[in-house]
């Protein structure tokens, strides 16, 4: 997530990245008032008439390569038939773009709509959700056999900034104790099944689209090099937020026979699970940390009730992990 104070609109700024960009000028107005802002600032435009997204991040808020390793990939996956968002090229062709405003450097990406609707509005059929498990299949399958240019960072370089931040940040010892525990923990696992995950394959981030009984994906910004079993967990603890009982059964079965369709999924990636979800808590408990230091006078009650509901998130891990 970002800083706080990278979560207000900020439409001028919108514009001015769009101009590198063709867009119907007639619908931006109320285009742009869609905007949300999390870990990104995204701007809903049209191009052609087509619903297409504008993404700006402040460029001390992401690693570059991480964002020229994204777009790599999502070539990659889209040269291989996967059904990833598609970049849209700027004016002078480039897929990123470095800008330099009065409201500070961005990296701007734009990326055509997919088709469907999110998982997490529809019914979770058995039908969608073995397609669901196809898709996350499929994308570990072509993780396996990607050569990037420019790689994303891995798993050990995001402890590395997780220690960074919470040292800088005035952690408690028990969470500067958790991190250098799971760092022990995964150094002395087998790099089997390990590529480049997703990481937020939730189902807010996949389309289902029932035409065509297929997913297509979006966000593949949080990516990292991983062992596949932390997609695996990050769904299963989306489904449980959503379904509980026979159907949450129902579907991480169905879910997981779509997986098996085009990947491996053994007892060994099942048991690594407890400790992806300890890597995913405390990768968490960081970013939030340094998302909230900060404060501001005056501010608005939104985000005083945003700043209330992130604590509390910090809480509950910090007394999961004492427990």
């Amino acid at each position: 997530m970002l800083k706080l104070k990278h979560l207000f609109e900020n439409y001028a700024l919108a514009k001015t990245a769009l101009a590198r960009w063709e867009h119907d000028k007639d619908t931006l107005d109320d285009m742009l008032s869609r905007f949300r802002i999390s870990s990104n600032a995204i701007y809903p435009f049209r191009q052609n008439g087509a619903v297409c997204f504008l993404r700006l991040a402040p460029t001390d808020e992401k690693l570059a390569r991480n964002v020229i390793g994204e777009l790599e990939l999502i070539e990659y996956l889209i040269r291989n038939g996967f059904p990833a968002l598609v970049p849209i090229p700027a004016k002078d062709g480039a897929v990123c773009l470095t800008l330099h405003t009065e409201w500070g450097d961005y990296y701007a990406t734009a990326f055509r709509k997919v088709r469907g609707v999110q998982i997490e509005a529809t019914n979770y059929s058995n039908e969608m959700m073995v397609s669901y498990g196809k898709t996350l299949g499929r994308l570990h399958a072509l993780s396996a056999d990607f050569i990037p240019t420019v790689a994303k960072w891995t798993h050990e370089d995001a402890l590395d900034w997780i220690g960074e931040v919470l040292r800088e940040y005035g952690a408690s010892g028990v969470m500067l104790a958790e991190r250098d525990a799971i760092s022990r923990e995964l150094a002395a696992m087998p790099r089997t099944y390990y590529g480049l995950v997703h990481y937020d394959f939730e189902p807010d981030n996949v389309f289902y689209d029932a035409e065509t009984n297929s997913c297509a994906v979006i966000d593949f910004d949080d990516g990292m090099y991983h062992w596949y079993a932390l997609d695996i967990e990050q769904v299963f603890a989306s489904l449980a937020e959503e379904l509980s009982g026979d159907s949450l059964e129902a579907a991480e079965r169905a879910f997981l026979d779509g997986y098996r369709t085009q990947h491996a999924y053994t007892a060994e990636m099942d048991a690594l699970r407890p400790l992806m979800r300890r890597f995913i808590n405390l990768y968490t408990y960081a970013r939030l940390t340094r998302s909230i230091a900060e404060t501001f006078d005056d501010e608005p009650e939104w985000l005083t009730g945003l700043r209330v509901k992130l604590g509390s998130i910090l809480t509950s891990i910090e007394t999961g992990i004492r427990s």
